[in-house]
């Protein structure tokens, strides 16, 4: 489909719903944020939605409080834009019940879903979809519309440093710089204002790093206990994923987040000579190239051997 497609759809209509996935990262928070408050600004009425609370690090983003995690009674809307979630079921809402039309705006591979469908796996981010598709509007982003595209942008290319930090990634950050972003602003509240929380939560979480024999995956994993312990919460952990894979001749790395009592999340991260959203698919989750994610049922230990049997056969 068109871009243009989905500006028509703006112009010809009033009420809109945005949503991304639960558990929003960076690039699901901006994308949300940036896409509700230009519509705002062209005079429309928007309802951000997201099943979790933006993350506490996000939220000198201006108006992070526009993103509600409950619904009007008896809300319809025209348009739903459904936002960087790869199924529509990863919004834990009933979308295609709350609007004439849905409008899917990704860039992970196998999405699918919507009545319009607007998927790209080269962008980097899905705000720059977005940027892409507010920029054919003719509308002049605002900077707090800036601020949440560039931290969309920044969020998803691990600072610039992943490979998925192309041309186009650093133009439109550069333009968002000369609308009035402070890089070191968003950098800083991102990476650099952590809770206390956090650093308790990482201290107990370390001790548990597995190096595999071949050295070319490693893990950590956080069991209830230890999150309980630490007297942080489950989003205290974000980012944990990227320690193991810091490590030298480590390709794949892998953090297990324990969700109840015997089943566990899966994040994976990749440096990219392994597929890992390929093999999360084989344990019926889904993701990229280089970030994915999965859910098993088990103890730790039945999850950790089943995960690591499936990645010496990859790596064999």
């Amino acid at each position: 489909m068109s871009v243009q497609q989905i500006v028509e759809q703006i112009r010809n209509n009033q009420r809109f719903l945005v949503v991304a996935h639960r558990n929003p990262d960076g690039d699901a928070i901006g994308s949300t944020l940036a896409l509700a408050q230009a519509l705002q600004e062209m005079g429309k009425k928007v309802i951000a939605y997201n099943a979790d609370s933006v993350p506490e690090v996000m939220h000198f983003l201006p108006q992070h409080q526009l993103i509600q995690n409950s619904l009007p009674e008896n809300s319809d809307f025209d348009v739903a834009f459904v936002l960087d979630a790869g199924e529509i079921d990863r919004t834990a809402l009933p979308v295609a019940d709350l609007a004439r039309t849905v409008i899917n705006i990704d860039h992970h591979p196998f999405s699918s879903f919507g009545d319009l469908c607007y998927v790209d796996t080269n962008a980097c981010a899905t705000a720059i979809l977005v940027y892409r598709i507010l920029h054919a509007c003719q509308y002049q982003p605002s900077i707090a519309v800036a601020k949440a595209l560039y931290l969309g942008i920044l969020s998803d290319t691990g600072s610039f440093r992943y490979s998925s930090a192309n041309q186009e990634a650093f133009a439109v950050a550069g333009e968002l710089i000369s609308l009035g972003v402070d890089p070191w602003e968003v950098s800083s509240n991102l990476y650099e204002s952590h809770a206390p929380e956090r650093m308790h939560l990482l201290g107990l979480v370390l001790p548990t790093l597995h190096i595999s024999s071949c050295g070319r995956y490693a893990s950590i994993s956080m069991t209830s206990e230890i999150l309980k312990q630490s007297g942080a919460s489950a989003e205290h952990a974000d980012g944990f994923v990227n320690y193991p894979r810091s490590i030298r001749g480590v390709e794949v790395a892998l953090f297990f987040h324990q969700v109840s009592d015997n089943l566990y999340k899966i994040s994976f991260r990749s440096r990219g000579s392994v597929d890992v959203g390929a093999l999360s698919r084989k344990l019926g989750g889904g993701g990229h190239h280089n970030a994915a994610g999965a859910k098993l049922n088990g103890t730790l230990n039945e999850v950790r051997t089943s995960v690591f049997t499936l990645l010496d056969q990859t790596l064999s």
